[in-house]
């Protein structure tokens, strides 16, 4: 069905400083290949704003950041909607479209922590605060001793925590920290291979009705093919996984001089971590992270 591009686009994004930061810029970019455009947000409240008591994995359902937006864009209240790409289940939505996957920030994990400028200068025992299954398991494969309890909320909710004492540290995506403007509390950037961030960390996905060809039209200018061709690759992985919020999975896919290259791991109960490695071409970006799927379950990931 042929529908003409609205006078106002109207953004559905979450309410959260980070979401909007991100959402502004997607509009940022929007507006630089289309200066005339008039855009206005739209104010949704998630499951997972609404409920910040529980871990996410207690909350008994997917997209717990994300399917309230999708809900506006499918009854007609947002023509777009701007998710952080990680909190996206992996299956399709009948009816809506990846539009756009922009320019993809810095993907690695921080850590803030104050003064300690590490995780080995973290005291003996010291509180890690974090409901990422991933990040618990990465740090203790490093910091064995470290007692880590439970913490939810947004991007200033957890830094506030460190700062005021209630945690000695936690580990937070660079891009987050960045987007809403509390770089400075990064103490350290903890890098790949022994960090590797969530499948599509640090991207955004401008997701649209699959019916409306001139906002599609739109959105296609925004869309970065190296971005896109990575977090097909990380996405793919995930999804034949099966996993969610839940499972300690990693990937992080690059693109450079042609060329994609993915590396995931998976964190198991015993402390080890299976890991795989894939290169080949961007367009073939899904088949690799399906490759590096059937090779973790076949190495007794299940």
């Amino acid at each position: 069905m042929s529908r003409a591009v609205p006078a106002v686009l109207r953004v559905a994004t979450r309410g959260t400083p980070l979401a909007r930061a991100q959402t502004d810029l997607v509009i940022a970019a929007l507006r630089r290949v289309h200066p005339q455009l008039q855009c206005q947000t739209v104010v949704v409240r998630t499951t997972g704003d609404a409920d910040t008591a529980r871990p996410i994995t207690a909350l008994g359902e997917r997209g717990v950041f994300t399917k309230a937006l999708q809900d506006a864009l499918l009854e007609g209240r947002a023509d777009i909607a701007v998710h952080s790409y990680k909190d996206l289940p992996t299956g399709p939505v009948p009816g809506l479209t990846i539009a756009a996957v922009p320019t993809r920030g810095d993907p690695r994990e921080a850590l803030v922590a104050g003064r300690a400028r590490s995780l080995t200068d973290l005291e003996p025992g010291a509180t890690l605060g974090t409901g990422s299954p991933r990040r618990a398991a990465q740090a203790l494969r490093r910091r064995p001793d470290l007692n880590i309890v439970p913490l939810r909320g947004s991007v200033g909710t957890r830094v506030a925590a460190q700062r005021e004492g209630r945690i000695h540290g936690t580990i937070m995506a660079v891009a987050g920290l960045q987007r809403a403007g509390l770089d400075a509390a990064i103490s350290d950037v903890l890098e790949p291979p022994d960090f590797l961030p969530a499948p599509a960390q640090a991207a955004l996905a401008v997701e649209a009705r699959a019916d409306n060809p001139s906002v599609l039209a739109l959105l296609v200018k925004i869309d970065d093919p190296a971005a896109r061709a990575a977090t097909t690759a990380e996405r793919a992985f995930l999804h034949d996984l099966e996993g969610g919020c839940s499972l300690p999975a990693a990937a992080l896919a690059t693109v450079s001089g042609g060329e994609l290259v993915l590396d995931t791991a998976v964190y198991v109960e015993d402390g080890g971590v299976v890991r795989t490695h894939r290169r080949g071409s961007p367009a073939a970006a899904a088949a690799l992270g399906r490759e590096a799927a059937a090779e973790t379950v076949a190495r007794g990931v299940t």
